[in-house]
């Protein structure tokens, strides 16, 4: 498991290209029949990709978060955003199809994953939060999901967000998730953009072409970075931190927030005017 610390924005002015990579970026999320896990200790969120491929992988405690199951003090989020597949949590499968989504809660101890097909494997997405409250596994289809239309083609932003994990959706201690999808021709998510001091955010993007590049963009509204990203990469956004990008194409995105904060609208605008 991948540790990243938790990063002053003073100090962040100073980072090369390779250092903002380095504390910021996630990379090589899906390798087969292995967990591959990121621990920030921004809101103590871990993130993570899951790939079975030749047979069912568990994810188990860890050593790094002095747990012996992993779900002892945290709760997790899961995106299948592979082919079909499912999670065994203690004894209860759970079918995931491609976007699906299963939030599964503090205290459950077994949790297995595997693929329907290993020509067509799932790639599970997960995302954790510490929890102090037990709230029931619960799935959620990507069909029956609330679609929210935002933008416009003339603002290059025309998208489709989808809300699985929040207040009035799935329950949860902390975790909240969700998805947003960019229309064909469109390219700029979170346009204009905003900060929430109040809790950190983890962007997990896919479905982009092999040869496109995503351009996220981070770092307070006065002295703005940039990543650039591919396919099924991932980048942690402290609370100081705007969030937003444009890609080469069009594409979708799963974000996971955590902190003190549940209410998805609490956010802070910033005027086009003010970024740098």
């Amino acid at each position: 498991m991948d540790k990243r610390y938790a990063i002053h924005p003073e100090h962040a002015k100073t980072f090369t290209t390779e250092q903002l990579r380095r504390q910021f970026l996630v990379q090589d999320l899906f390798v087969p029949d292995e967990v591959k896990l990121c621990y920030t200790l921004e809101d103590r969120m871990i993130i993570g990709g899951i790939y079975p491929v030749n047979g069912s992988v568990e994810l188990k405690g860890y050593d790094g978060i002095k747990a012996d199951y992993f779900l002892q003090r945290r709760e997790m989020g899961v995106f299948n955003v592979g082919g079909s597949g499912a999670v065994r949590v203690d004894g209860e499968i759970y079918k995931l199809e491609p976007k699906d989504c299963l939030y599964v809660g503090l205290g459950s101890k077994e949790l297995v994953f595997e693929s329907d097909a290993k020509d067509q494997p799932a790639k599970f997405y997960i995302a954790s939060a510490p929890a102090h409250k037990t709230y029931p596994t619960q799935k959620q289809e990507f069909a029956t999901v609330p679609a929210e239309e935002l933008g416009s083609p003339e603002t290059a932003n025309s998208r489709v967000l989808r809300r699985y994990i929040h207040e009035d959706g799935i329950q949860s201690c902390q975790l909240v998730m969700g998805m947003t999808a960019l229309n064909t021709g469109s390219v700029w998510n979170s346009m204009p953009t905003h900060t929430h001091d109040r809790r950190m955010e983890v962007y997990f993007y896919f479905e982009l072409d092999e040869n496109a590049r995503m351009f996220h963009m981070m770092g307070e509204p006065t002295e703005t970075r940039h990543m650039v990203m591919k396919n099924e990469e991932a980048v942690i956004s402290p609370p100081w931190s705007i969030h937003c990008g444009a890609a080469t194409s069009n594409y979708t995105f799963i974000w996971a927030m955590a902190g003190e904060n549940y209410t998805y609208k609490d956010m802070d605008a910033v005027a086009m005017d003010e970024l740098r």
